[in-house]
């Protein structure tokens, strides 16, 4: 197997927050992602899943350093964006991009759709001309399921699914290798979820695209994933190919959030077992000692509280960070 396109070593971000009052100046940091690891290769889709709140967004972001990193590294093709200047990182972005939740908000209101969608060539091709992106505009604007006559509407002229389909087409317009989907079917209706995320497998088969997929839907997940990592507070659960994650989850975490899982057949439905966490998502500026998910694990012992645990191999590809996966 080729060298994995991407590689993200310890990655932490941290964000101070002020603590103690207006007048003390006491600053506690608020851990957002704290030691997160990971590959991704190429034609590859990475699905990331967790609760509102457990660092998905802040770690997609991190890894295109939209956000900086606290610690750790995130090797693009063996390169370490972490430490690129300014010029540099602006170079490398042009194979990585990024397609946003909310598909009307991620677009330029004064801006037409051909505009927002050229707008990549303009930063990336200067040496094109106005009808030569207009052109590629067109096409792409095809390619994503857009008449190519609507490409001088503006974004308000459009439906939400057709929002996201013309952000789809702003993040392949310059052929990347790599896309980060950080939710971008949660704001729409179920029968689009199904249309964009065809459109972003089909996408990723035809140009050989790496997807970063980040979702709080662990059915759509499941459909366009090949692998899935699990956080929870900043930290890696479990991380798996997705056939041995649904199958055989080892993490009580991973299995409480699947039995959240709806099931179609409404007779398995009502007879399945379900595990309900008690109690809410701790503080990241305060996070429990020892293993972050033990003040809600029915396994927590005292070994938990004490210790944090490391990611062990469940089986090949398969890892878990549980004292007791094995009970």
């Amino acid at each position: 197997m080729s060298d994995p396109l991407l590689q993200v070593r310890g990655l932490k971000v941290h964000f101070p927050v002020r603590t103690g009052g207006v007048f003390v100046g006491q600053h506690t940091p608020l851990k957002a992602v704290d030691g997160v690891s990971f590959d991704l290769n190429q034609g590859e889709t990475l699905g990331v899943v967790g609760e509102s709140g457990c660092g998905k967004s802040t770690l997609g972001r991190a890894v295109l350093q939209l956000i900086g990193a606290t610690d750790g590294v995130v090797s693009w093709l063996g390169t370490d964006l972490t430490s690129l200047n300014k010029k540099e990182l602006i170079a490398a972005r042009e194979n990585l991009q990024i397609v946003f939740q909310d598909p009307l908000a991620s677009l330029d209101p004064r801006m037409t759709a051909g505009d927002i969608i050229a707008e990549p060539l303009r930063n990336y091709r200067p040496s094109l001309t106005k009808g030569d992106r207009r052109k590629m505009a067109e096409e792409m604007m095809e390619r994503v399921g857009l008449l190519p006559r609507m490409i001088n509407r503006y974004p308000h002229e459009f439906s939400g699914g057709q929002c996201q389909r013309i952000g789809i087409a702003r993040a392949m317009i310059l052929r990347p290798k790599l896309v980060i989907c950080d939710e971008p079917v949660s704001a729409l209706d179920v029968s689009i979820q199904a249309q964009v995320v065809n459109l972003l497998m089909d996408l990723q088969r035809d140009f050989g695209l790496a997807l970063l997929f980040i979702s709080h839907d662990l059915a759509i997940v499941r459909h366009i994933s090949h692998r899935v990592l699990v956080l929870y507070l900043g930290k890696v659960m479990e991380l798996a190919d997705k056939s041995a994650l649904y199958a055989t989850p080892r993490h009580p975490y991973t299995q409480a959030l699947l039995s959240a899982v709806p099931i179609p057949d409404p007779m398995k439905e009502r007879n399945k077992d379900r595990i309900l966490l008690t109690g809410d998502l701790p503080s990241p500026l305060s996070p429990p000692s020892g293993c972050v998910f033990r003040t809600r694990c029915p396994r927590a012992t005292s070994i938990c509280a004490e210790t944090v645990p490391g990611l062990e191999s469940a089986g090949e590809g398969h890892e878990v960070a549980c004292h007791h996966w094995r009970d």
